[in-house]
Order: C-alpha cells, then sequence, then structure tokens
C-alpha cells in the first residue's frame, strides 16, 4: 500500500486550475475536463462531479469544501520570494512567521477556503552523535 495524492473537491474546476497554476506557479500534468493533477502529486476534482461518482449523488453541492479540516502544505526554497510574489493575490492567514520547530511559513486560502501552507525547508541536525 502507497499514499498517491490528495484531492481537495473544488467548487469551480477552472478557478481552482488558473489559482494553483498562475498563482503558485504548478505544472497542470493532466487536465480531464473535472479533474486536474499537477506535476507535485496534488489533484483537484470538480466537487460534485466527484461527490457523484464516491456517492452517487450530490450532498451539499460544496457546503463542505474548505471547512479548516485540511491544510495543503508546499515547500519552496525561498519562501520570502514565494510570499512576495503570492500574498498580493489570496487571502492571508498571516505572513511569513517562523513556527515553533524552527521552520519559516505563511498560510492562506485557496479560492475554496482550503488552508494553503509554504514553508522553507526544514533542517534536521543530526542528533546521532
Amino acid at each position: 500500500m502507497r499514499f498517491i495524492n490528495p484531492i481537495p473537491f473544488v467548487r469551480d474546476i477552472r478557478l481552482s486550475r488558473d489559482f494553483y497554476e498562475t498563482t503558485l506557479g504548478l505544472t497542470v500534468l493532466e487536465d480531464a475536463g473535472s479533474f486536474v493533477l499537477f506535476e507535485t502529486g496534488l489533484a483537484i476534482h470538480e466537487g460534485t462531479a466527484l461527490e457523484r461518482t464516491v456517492w452517487g449523488d450530490v450532498a451539499g453541492a460544496g457546503d463542505g469544501y474548505g471547512r479548516r479540516n485540511l491544510l495543503l502544505y508546499f515547500g519552496h526554497d525561498d519562501v520570502d520570494a514565494a510570499f512576495a510574489r503570492i500574498a498580493p493575490h489570496v487571502e492571508l492567514i498571516h505572513p511569513v512567521e517562523r513556527q515553533a520547530w524552527g521552520q519559516r511559513v505563511f498560510r492562506f486560502y485557496d479560492p475554496d477556503g482550503h488552508a494553503v501552507e509554504i514553508g522553507e525547508p526544514q533542517v534536521t541536525s543530526d542528533v546521532s552523535g
């Protein structure tokens, strides 16, 4: 068994594709209309189409998307440059901050209200001696 990728449900597949492709700079590997796969492994799916596929009907027509229960994490070598490029185009949760574990990150919402985090590479220390 191996994990493949997260697939957030989105209300407007075109708007979300444009957001991830243009604002975040991700490369599209596949666009099947209601499903878009990016080079990073992230995939997005038009919510009502996926609801029909999985459950056979449309329950809330997008009411439950982006409910503060999912964080999409991306790494970036220059978090300050990423912040300068992305921040003017998003609703920020917070600007670049140093976390308790030492990593600098910023967070914002995608068009469906999913939280997105951009963080600098984690520095690991050798504790073996």
